[in-house]
């Protein structure tokens, strides 16, 4: 292998793993970097305005293209404002590999100018952390990386590249990294233990979550729950792990809150989890999640989920796809006519069920119909109307993320993305990265107002690489979801009903979504009244490039009288109109 430098050397690696784009924010250590970069035209160099973006960015194309996906910060100020994003890539389980350019090695003693311990920053949210100090090892150290983050669990690694090492001469010989192949299946006695454990229970729940949609196993995990007449409930749920409409398809467990789950979770007899953790929750339930005596059987690839925080009474550390296939025809084969005509009236029961509540649901949105302040449902059943048939969600819209679902109900694998990991920001980013993975499909990323502002330099990058993503700004002039929850946090405590805190208010001075959005390139509409829903979503949809719409919404909290709460009436409320 002739020699060449570092810096050359990368980004041969790099293409040789088929990895074409890298999203970054260009920097000074990494100058010689980038400069080499452009003697490489495969590899497609994202250039976004704030590290927070190129991360959120490469979250999203990793997902949709479920490849490793390398990320370029600048030394520890943008590993900082990485670092946010990379927690929601880590526990979304996002294959990034993370790589930050420093001063060099000789400057160590130095103390000087941006100095920082890249590897002790990176390390809390990531898998794997570290430094390369020997240049003949760059590309042994990039391809342990690139592995470690595409070996399930996957996860962001994140490697500090010193100018003088880039810079150093070397030999190493390229070739594609080895990632090993973890389809594991459980041994037959296994399976039928899981089988005799969920078969005997009248009263069975599904808790399930991304690992069945890395797998593959949609499908098989309908089958099982068919089989076990079981309901369904989403953990750290933010793809489609099974069709949303679906007759056992109950929803998602509490985001916030364990008593919510718990209330759910502790009223089931024999309990399946697959591809998720127990519990993603903010203030989880610590005992009591479930019943006395209740069977539990977990499956997952990540074996330090299994059992973590309660018992189980089998763990299985296996593919989720091939698990559940062998369960169903285990159950097909060992389930008695009684236990199956069980099963088969409690699917029944729970399709109407969901029936009745879809027809609830349906009568309430009648009565939005022209309401001012807008309600998010009409934007939403007029999107539903005129949406193609390839349409791609990044979905952060969280308090209208009840409408979107409602009326664009996730049930096609690859179609639907929500935000995860609790970083706000994600949503815009996300689906410019959709769109890259995705560049045949028609993506649309939701956010909230309070989100949008955190990663809005992101539509300049739209503009600028001639990206077509289209972003809509559920704009309720709020952190309404913070409203939400303190309103729960007041009942808990027996706290009277009173006045949001004024921090929880965007709405002086109005943000003007479609402004900024111009000012990036990116033409926009401002949707503010009935009439004019359909219109902005045809000129969205006809959009050849990117586009914006900011929806404002109304920002009324059920249960809370806010012009009495605040003794004058807010804007964005029916009280106000």
């Amino acid at each position: 292998m002739q020699s060449r430098q570092g810096r050359f050397a990368i980004v041969e690696q790099l293409l040789a793993d088929g990895i074409t784009h890298m999203f970054g924010n260009p920097g000074t250590v990494e100058q010689g970097f980038l400069d080499a970069i452009e003697s490489y035209p495969e590899l497609r160099y994202i250039t976004t305005l704030q590290e927070t973006v190129a991360v959120a960015m490469a979250d999203g194309y990793a997902r949709a293209s479920q490849r490793p996906t390398v990320v370029q910060l600048h030394s520890g100020v943008g590993l900082g404002n990485g670092i946010g994003m990379m927690y929601q890539a880590k526990r979304g389980g996002a294959p990034l590999v993370v790589i930050a350019g420093e001063a060099g090695v000789r400057y160590d003693s130095m103390d000087a100018q941006m100095a920082s311990d890249l590897v002790a920053m990176a390390r809390p949210v990531t898998k794997w952390s570290t430094r390369i100090v020997d240049p003949s090892s760059t590309l042994r150290v990039l391809r342990r990386a690139i592995k470690l983050a595409a070996t399930p669990p996957t996860g962001p690694v994140f490697v500090a590249l010193p100018m003088d090492v880039l810079d150093s001469e070397l030999s190493e010989e390229v070739v594609a990294t080895s990632i090993p192949d973890t389809r594991v299946a459980p041994a037959a006695e296994a399976i039928a233990a899981a089988a005799a454990l969920l078969a005997g229970g009248s009263r069975p729940i599904a808790i399930v979550g991304d690992g069945v949609a890395f797998s593959g196993a949609q499908a098989e995990l309908t089958r099982v729950v068919e089989l076990l007449g079981a309901a369904v409930w989403g953990a750290n749920f933010s793809e489609v792990n099974i069709d949303a409409t679906h007759p056992l398809f109950r929803g998602q467990l509490g985001h916030m809150f364990g008593d919510h789950s718990r209330a759910i979770t502790a009223e089931a007899d024999a309990v399946l989890i697959c591809g998720t953790y127990v519990f993603p929750e903010v203030f989880p339930a610590l005992e009591g999640v479930f019943a006395p005596g209740a069977k539990v059987v977990h499956i997952d690839l990540d074996s330090y989920e299994i059992a973590k925080n309660f018992p189980v009474d089998l763990g299985l550390v296996a593919d989720p796809k091939l698990t559940l296939g062998l369960l169903a025809a285990e159950l097909e084969r060992s389930q008695s006519p009684e236990q199956r005509a069980v099963a088969e009236a409690r699917v029944g029961e729970l399709a109407e069920r969901k029936r009745r509540e879809l027809a609830e649901a349906a009568a309430r949105d009648l009565d939005f119909e022209g309401a001012s302040p807008l309600h998010p449902s009409t934007f939403m059943s007029e999107l539903a109307r005129q949406a193609p048939g390839d349409l791609v969600v990044f979905d952060e819209a969280l308090t209208s993320s009840p409408e979107l679902t409602h009326h664009l109900p996730p049930s096609r694998p690859g179609h639907y993305f929500a935000t995860r990991g609790g970083s706000l920001g994600v949503g815009f980013p996300g689906a410019i990265g959709l769109k890259l993975a995705l560049p045949d499909k028609t993506v649309i990323g939701f956010s909230g107002d309070g989100g949008a502002m955190y990663t809005f330099q992101a539509l300049w990058t739209a503009a600028h690489h001639g990206i077509g993503a289209k972003f809509v700004v559920c704009n309720n002039r709020s952190y309404q979801l913070l409203k939400l929850n303190v309103q729960q946090y007041w009942r808990e405590r027996g706290v009277p009903d009173h006045s949001f805190p004024r921090s929880f208010d965007l709405g002086a001075p109005d943000i003007r979504f479609d402004e900024l959005a111009r000012a990036m390139g990116v033409p926009a509409s401002r949707v503010e009244s009935a009439e004019e829903v359909g219109p902005a979503i045809a000129e969205a949809l006809e959009a050849e490039g990117p586009y914006l719409i900011d929806l404002l919404l109304h920002q009324e909290v059920p249960g809370h009288d806010e012009a009495a709460a605040h003794h004058r009436p807010v804007a964005g409320t029916r009280a106000h109109s």
